[in-house]
């Protein structure tokens, strides 16, 4: 990396760790105002409360990070023309791009960094957060997941939980599987177990009682009775997998892309504008982090206009800017969820507008 690359990247890493700094502590001052007392009372240790803040914070940070990104560059460019340091580098034959280029090498690396948050921490411990802010804060009195009821309609099933286990759903305590027919509807088998156990790709059920029904929905005789009076038994047609009802259970927002795909991959009844609103939301989730790189391509140039008329000039425009964008983008989910408007248009067309206009107004300045 030349020297100009090094100390243009200084410039721009200082001011962004700054504006990081402070919305990340301007989030935790208000959570911290709402449950200050709870938080005293609890006596939670401080690694516990770090992991909390920082799953709290998780679920936002592809917000906070263009924000900061942009704030950044515009201080960098506007520094650099109020010091005629701009007008050195291109007096000097240095590209526009050029001086550029470690501003938007960092929004890109921030992009990855929001996938990495968004894909990987949010899913781990954001219901974690909730669970342990409901507990007030007491790990000890944090309750498991309770009352899940999972509807397998491809097969005609619906599950009936009291508690998870374990954290991952391959115990699940005081179980109940309620099987239909495929065709009429009426019950063909309800089975009732103190656990159920996913090994090795089957569910192992403990003390389950098995009742089986006719057409009609009268109960009749097992015609297993040796199979049924198993103390410890598997039952290979039961296709659920834990991270079913691990989705059933986690806020959808929670999700990782992959999660959110296999939701609606195994939930084939939903349909219509809820479908579409959940298309939406992976379009979405695909494209959030490259809100980073398409921020600083529009701040870099209103930082140089900053430098050059007013200060305040450039940053009222990039906040206008910002606010626009999300708010078209706010836009594009009313429109998906109205079903005016298809979910991947809807997603996709904010950040196409934005990286035009971005790439005619960086075009400008070159």
């Amino acid at each position: 990396m030349r020297i100009l690359s090094r100390y243009i990247l200084r410039e721009y890493l200082i001011p962004l760790f700054y504006c990081l700094t402070g919305f990340i502590s301007i989030y935790v001052l208000f959570e911290l105002f709402g449950s200050f007392s709870r938080i005293i009372a609890s006596d939670a240790d401080a690694w516990t409360l770090v992991k909390y803040f920082l799953a709290y914070l998780g679920p936002y940070f592809h917000y906070l990070a263009p924000a900061a990104l942009m704030l950044a560059a515009l201080y960098t460019m506007w520094s650099f023309c109020r010091h005629s340091e701009l007008v050195a580098m291109r007096a000097n034959g240095i590209s526009f791009l050029s001086i550029s280029f470690p501003m938007l090498l960092v929004a890109a690396l921030m992009a990855g960094f929001v996938y990495w948050v968004n894909e990987s921490f949010v899913p781990a411990t954001a219901q974690w957060a909730v669970q342990f802010k409901n507990a007030r804060f007491v790990q000890a009195e944090m309750k498991a997941s309770d009352n899940i009821i999972f509807r397998n309609a491809a097969d005609s099933r619906t599950w009936t939980v009291d508690s998870f286990g374990d954290d991952d759903g391959y115990i699940l305590k005081d179980v109940k599987v309620a099987v239909d027919r495929p065709l009429g509807g009426t019950r063909l088998m309800t089975v009732t177990a103190e656990k159920a156990e996913y090994l090795d790709g089957q569910w192992w059920f403990t003390n389950a009682k098995v009742q089986h029904y006719d057409a009609a929905g009268s109960e009749i005789a097992t015609p297993t009775p040796e199979l049924d009076a198993l103390p410890y038994r598997n039952f290979p047609q039961f296709t659920e997998r834990p991270m079913d009802f691990i989705l059933q259970n986690r806020a959808w927002a929670y999700n990782s892309i992959r999660d959110m795909l296999h939701f609606l991959q195994t939930r084939k009844d939903i349909a219509g504008p809820q479908r579409d609103q959940y298309m939406y939301d992976i379009c979405s989730r695909i494209l959030a982090p490259w809100a980073c790189v398409l921020i600083v391509l529009i701040a870099i140039p209103a930082g140089v206009a900053s430098g050059r008329q007013s200060v305040f000039k450039g940053i009222l425009g990039a906040l206008g800017m910002y606010f626009l964008f999300y708010g078209i983008v706010i836009g594009g989910m009313v429109l998906a969820s109205l079903g005016l408007l298809w979910p991947v248009p809807a997603a996709v067309l904010p950040y196409l507008i934005f990286l035009v206009a971005g790439i005619r107004v960086f075009w400008k300045h070159r």
